[in-house]
C-alpha cells in the first residue's frame, strides 16, 4: 500500500468511526453528511468521493461491523472455548451491538435494505452456522451439552430466534433494559427455564 492509499484508508477509518459514534444516539435519517464531516474532521466532498452517499456510507459501516464480529467469532471458536466461555462471549457481543446501534437502526437495515439482509443471510449460513454446528458437536462430545437435544434441533432453534429478531429487538427497546433483556434471552436459550449454569 503506497502513501496515497494509506492516507485514503486512514480517512475512511475516521469517517466510519464518526458514523459509528453518531449511530449510538441518532437515527440514520437524522444524521447529515455535514454532521459526519464535522465529526470526522474531513470535507463533505471527501465523504462523497469515498462512499457515494450517506446511505451507502451507513451500510458500509454496519457491514464492516458485522464482518469484524464474524472474524472475531471465528477467532474465538478457534481458540477452543468451553460452553460456559461461549455463553459469556455471546452475551458480551450482544451487549456491544446494543450499545453501538439502536434497535430501530438494526430493524431498518434488516427490513428495508434487501442487499444487506442478503449479506447477513449469506454470512450466517456460510460462516456462522457451520462454525456453531461444529462447536455444538464438540461440546456434545465433551459432555457440555445434553445428548437429549440434537445439533440439528439447536441450529433450528437458532434460526427460529433469528427469524424473530425484529420482534425481539422491539421488545428489548420497550423493556427499557436492552442489555439485561439479551442477557436473560441468552440464559434462557442456553440453560432453559429450570436449568442452572454449570459451575466454573
Amino acid at each position: 500500500m503506497n502513501g496515497f492509499e494509506k492516507r485514503a484508508e486512514q480517512l475512511k477509518a475516521k469517517i466510519r468511526a464518526a458514523v459509528l459514534t453518531m449511530l449510538q444516539t441518532c437515527e440514520p435519517k437524522h444524521i447529515r453528511i455535514a454532521d459526519i464531516a464535522a465529526e470526522a474532521g474531513v470535507s463533505q466532498v471527501t465523504i462523497y468521493n469515498y462512499f457515494g452517499s450517506k446511505e451507502d456510507l451507513i451500510r458500509d459501516v454496519f457491514k464492516q461491523y458485522v464482518t469484524e464480529q464474524v472474524t472475531e467469532f471465528e477467532r474465538f471458536i478457534g481458540s477452543g472455548p468451553t460452553f460456559q466461555q461461549f455463553v459469556q462471549f455471546a452475551v458480551l457481543t450482544d451487549k456491544d451491538a446494543f450499545r453501538k446501534f439502536t434497535p430501530e437502526f438494526i430493524q431498518q437495515m434488516m427490513s428495508n435494505d434487501l442487499a444487506f439482509a442478503a449479506y447477513i443471510d449469506e454470512v450466517t449460513q456460510q460462516t456462522a452456522l457451520p462454525l456453531m454446528t461444529r462447536f455444538i458437536d464438540d461440546c456434545k462430545k465433551q459432555g457440555q451439552i445434553s445428548d437429549k437435544v440434537s445439533t440439528d434441533m439447536i441450529v433450528n432453534y437458532i434460526n427460529l430466534l433469528m427469524a424473530q429478531s425484529h420482534r425481539l429487538l422491539e421488545q428489548a427497546k420497550q423493556s427499557g433494559k436492552g442489555e439485561q433483556f439479551f442477557e436473560e434471552l441468552l440464559h434462557l436459550f442456553f440453560y432453559g427455564v429450570c436449568g442452572m449454569e454449570p459451575e466454573v
